[in-house]
């Protein structure tokens, strides 16, 4: 059998054993479940460590803005409060498998990792006051 008739015969087993799982379908269904998701749930960053994020702003020990790529907000909650983060002037992202932040990443403040609790889309953070 040449490479060419090996490469075609694998490429068929895979497109009917897909057919015949119902992939087609079960993309379909968590296409429409993923926009279905009500908004002000648990939410994601896309591309935390490649330019999906634009700024962040501190709001308090166990609290972060994070404001995305396209101009969104979001509010990030610290699993257990860092003492480091409200004088931090740097922060890190670590994602899970997948290049993108959600309540399943963390967030590394001074070399020490801290996980979170949850991630939800927010409006813009309030505004200091001027003193």
């Amino acid at each position: 059998m040449s490479q060419f008739n090996r490469y075609a015969f694998a490429l068929a087993m895979a497109a009917l054993g897909f057919a015949m799982s119902g992939g087609v379908q079960a993309a379909d269904q968590a296409v429409k479940a993923e926009e279905a998701a009500p908004s002000g749930g648990e939410a994601f960053i896309p591309f935390a460590n490649r330019g999906g994020v634009r700024d962040w702003q501190v709001a308090g020990d166990d609290k972060i803005y994070i404001q995305d790529s396209r101009g969104k907000w979001y509010l990030a909650t610290l699993a257990t409060p860092s003492a480091d983060l409200p004088y931090a002037t740097a922060i890190g992202f670590e994602t899970k498998g997948v290049d993108r932040l959600d309540r399943t990443g963390a967030v590394v403040v001074a070399g020490t990792r801290y996980p979170l609790s949850s991630l939800v889309e927010s409006a813009a953070p309030p505004r200091a006051k001027k003193q």
